[in-house]
C-alpha cells in the first residue's frame, strides 16, 4: 500500500528548493513515527515520490507525493500525525490509500493550473491576453543539457483567463512538454510591451489528462 498526500508549501518554505524539500518530508516523517516504507541497505532513506518539482519562488496549495506504507493506517490518522510535525508553511491538506498497482502520480500528471498575481501592469497584461493566445507560435528559448534551443510555449498553454485581480493559467505538465509560469509570464509581457513585474506565483493542483486533480482521479 502506498498513501497519496496532498501538501501546500506557503509563505518563506517557497523558497525551499525541491531536494531541501525532500529532505523536510523526511525528517518530518520520521518524526511522526508514521509506518512509511525505507530502503534496504547500510544506509536505508524514506522512498518518497513527488509528482512535480516546484520552482523555487513558486508556492503551492496542492501538491501531490507518494509515500510507501509498511503497515496500514487511515488516511485522517496519516494526516493528523504527519502535521504535528510539518513546520509552519507546510501542512498536509489530504491523504488517499492507494494500492502500489495504481500508477505513480508522476505517471498521471499531464498539467497544472496557476495563479499569477503581477505587481504592475496588470490592466495591460489582461488586455493583452486575447491577442497572446490567438498566436500560432510563442517562442522561447529552453535551457538543456545540450545547450540552448527554440521551442514554442504555445501548445503547451491549455488555458490563460482574467479573473478579478489575477490571471489563471493552465499549463502543460507531462514527459511530452512542460510549460512554466514564469515562462508564460515572461512572454506575456513581451507581447504586451510592458517591463516583467513583480508577480506572486502560486501552483494551484495537478491535473491528469481528462484535468481531473490527482488525488481525484
Amino acid at each position: 500500500m502506498k498513501m497519496l498526500v496532498v501538501f501546500e508549501k506557503t509563505g518563506p518554505h517557497r523558497f525551499l528548493g525541491h531536494l531541501d524539500l525532500q529532505r523536510a518530508m523526511q525528517r518530518a516523517l520520521r518524526r511522526s513515527g508514521l509506518p512509511v516504507t525505507y530502503s534496504q541497505g547500510f544506509n536505508p532513506h524514506l522512498q518518497l515520490s513527488f509528482a512535480a518539482p516546484l520552482s523555487v519562488g513558486i508556492a503551492g496549495l496542492r501538491e501531490v507525493m507518494e509515500v510507501p506504507l509498511a503497515a496500514s493506517i487511515t488516511p485522517a490518522t496519516f494526516v493528523r500525525r504527519l502535521n504535528d510535525t510539518l513546520p509552519e508553511g507546510m501542512k498536509a491538506q489530504a491523504a488517499v490509500l492507494q494500492e502500489d498497482s495504481v500508477q505513480k502520480a508522476m505517471a498521471r500528471m499531464a498539467a497544472a493550473t496557476y495563479t499569477l498575481k503581477p505587481e504592475t501592469d496588470f490592466d495591460r497584461l489582461a488586455a493583452a491576453v486575447p491577442g497572446f493566445l490567438a498566436r500560432e507560435s510563442i517562442p522561447f528559448m529552453k535551457k538543456g543539457k545540450a545547450g540552448e534551443r527554440e521551442e514554442n510555449l504555445r501548445p503547451l498553454i491549455y488555458n490563460l483567463m482574467v479573473k478579478e485581480d489575477h490571471l489563471m493559467a493552465v499549463l502543460a505538465t507531462s514527459s511530452q512538454g512542460t510549460a512554466r509560469a514564469d515562462q508564460l509570464l515572461s512572454s506575456l509581457c513581451e507581447y504586451a510591451g510592458v517591463d516583467l513585474p513583480r508577480c506572486d506565483i502560486t501552483r494551484t493542483a495537478l491535473l491528469d489528462d481528462s484535468f481531473v486533480p490527482l488525488e481525484g482521479a
